[in-house]
């Protein structure tokens, strides 16, 4: 996106629910609310952190990682907060694999009550470890609820924190009156800013508009000499202009590329999307079998239970 940060840019008008939306908490419906209304990651990120400022809760960690069920690569971590002080101890991978995102959220997906406050209700932690949270209290987080989120292609591993300077009674308190806000506010969150934060691949990479071209073509499986007929340039220039995607993303053969851009968006789902073939419903009614049948203009309406099974 170019022109003003997109954090600073005003938000479209609120739209207006209807009655039957009004059942939610008002916080949380304003904050889904204005979540539609977001263009870019760090708008959704601006809400995050403005919805933990309600909350008396400031100190925001957002960490996402690859595959989650082993961890094999940090993709960003955010936080609302210096968090520089925590450089040192990273560094040490004894004391990183304790962290609450390895510990936890890796593996599980309830959320959990964090920080100094709650050490003996959490598993037996190094001493190294426990002084890493002293630390964090005595910044003015020493206490927090962190919600585990997932992705499923690619596979990735997430956790958003809500910390701030409470007691543990004050956080038990916080939690019962809004813990169902901040969970499903960390999980819309999470979807909208992984929507945004892929598609931004090529602004935070300086991919131009001719090289997402190719990058699309690629995705497709067209080889170099069908991509520069496409394009209109020579089988040469088609494998510059790939040589040059490879060093920016970092990527190393095709099929690394194509992936990129199925992730990206930049193609349709390819078992879901538009194709040559008549596009089917699957339909599991439970005590009715399982019945596919040809999807006419979207409609979703139950075929009749007497239809040929499959």
């Amino acid at each position: 996106m170019s022109g003003a940060d997109p954090e600073h840019i005003a938000p479209p008008p609120r739209r207006d629910v209807v009655e039957a939306e009004c059942y939610t908490p008002a916080l949380l419906r304003d904050f889904l609310v204005d979540l539609e209304t977001t263009t870019h990651s760090r708008q959704v990120w601006s809400l995050l952190v403005g919805l933990g400022q309600a909350l008396n809760l400031p100190c925001i960690d957002f960490i996402c990682a690859s595959s989650w069920d082993h961890f094999r690569k940090t993709i960003f971590v955010r936080t609302s907060y210096d968090a520089s002080f925590l450089n040192g101890w990273n560094e040490d991978p004894e004391i990183a694999k304790w962290s609450y995102f390895r510990s936890h959220a890796m593996h599980h997906l309830t959320p959990i009550m964090v920080g100094l406050e709650f050490i003996d209700e959490y598993i037996h932690l190094p001493a190294r470890r426990v002084e890493v949270l002293r630390e964090a209290a005595a910044r003015g987080i020493r206490a927090g609820f962190s919600i585990p989120l997932r992705l499923h292609a690619p596979p990735q591993a997430a956790l958003i924190t809500f910390a701030g300077d409470h007691s543990r009674r004050e956080m038990k308190e916080i939690v019962r009156a809004h813990g169902w806000t901040l969970s499903l506010a960390a999980m819309h969150g999470h979807q909208r800013y992984m929507t945004h934060f892929h598609a931004e691949f090529p602004e935070r990479n300086k991919i131009s508009a001719k090289q997402l071209e190719l990058l699309g073509k690629i995705g497709l499986g067209l080889q170099d000499k069908q991509i520069a007929q496409e394009i209109g340039i020579s089988v040469s220039a088609v494998r510059q202009r790939m040589h040059s995607l490879m060093e920016k993303t970092g990527l190393n053969n095709r099929a690394e590329l194509a992936a990129l851009a199925m992730s990206m968006g930049v193609l349709p789902d390819p078992v879901h999307g538009p194709g040559h073939k008549e596009a089917e419903i699957l339909f599991e009614m439970d005590g009715k079998g399982t019945i596919r049948r040809p999807a006419h203009n979207g409609d979703i309406s139950a075929p009749n239970p007497k239809a040929r099974r499959r």
